[in-house]
This record gives structure tokens, C-alpha cells and sequence, in this order.
């Protein structure tokens, strides 16, 4: 088997095999190499978001935007950014228990202009 880059469907791009993939594991190997998988995930946080922080926090923060493995979350003022930060260990293990896979490794804060 070939070690080259991934294709949709889990398959190794030079792995030419007959053998038919389910459709959710297409779409899955989809999802994961492109902008969707992100956008899809922000919706899903965005949805849920007062679970992950609270809802005191939750109405002074918002999810903003996911970059790989980073979750940028844009804070109503410099005071509850601190507070962010403080969290944001808290607030990845949270994200990924709410996403049910570890997909944030990170967490940024910045403030609302």
C-alpha cells in the first residue's frame, strides 16, 4: 500500500482498488478536506454554544471561526477575553466532548471590534 497523500473515502491516492466505499465514508473523507467540515462544525457550536460556556459566557462570546484544529471565539471586550483565556483549556475539552471527536486542539480569543 502506497504511504502517498489521502483521498476522500480514507484510500491512499495511489491506491487504485476496485473495492466500492460507503457513502458515508466518502462523504466523511469529503467533509474533512474541505471548507465545509469547518463551516459545518462552527454551525454545530454555534447551535450549542451555551453548553460548552455557559450562558453567562455564552452571551458575551461566540464562536467566530474554526481553522484546522484552532477555534477562533471573538469576546464582546478586552475584560470577558481575559476571562476566555483563562478558559480555554476548559472551553477545547468541552468543544470536543460537544462535537464528540477531539477536533480542537486549540482555542484563540479576540475581541469584537
Amino acid at each position: 500500500m502506497s504511504l502517498g497523500k489521502r483521498r476522500a473515502g480514507g484510500r491512499p491516492s495511489g491506491d487504485r482498488s476496485d473495492t466500492p466505499q460507503t457513502l458515508g465514508v466518502v462523504l466523511e473523507g469529503l467533509l474533512q478536506q474541505s471548507p465545509w467540515g469547518g463551516g459545518m462544525m462552527l454551525g454545530e457550536l454555534g447551535r450549542r454554544w451555551a453548553e460548552v460556556v455557559g450562558e453567562t459566557l455564552s452571551r458575551e462570546c461566540a464562536p467566530a471561526a474554526i481553522h484546522g484544529e484552532v477555534l477562533v471565539v471573538r469576546a464582546s471586550s478586552a475584560p470577558w477575553a481575559a476571562q476566555l483565556r483563562f478558559l480555554q483549556t476548559d472551553i477545547a475539552a468541552r468543544v470536543n466532548d460537544v462535537l464528540g471527536a477531539p477536533k480542537v486542539r486549540e482555542v484563540r480569543v479576540t475581541v469584537a471590534p
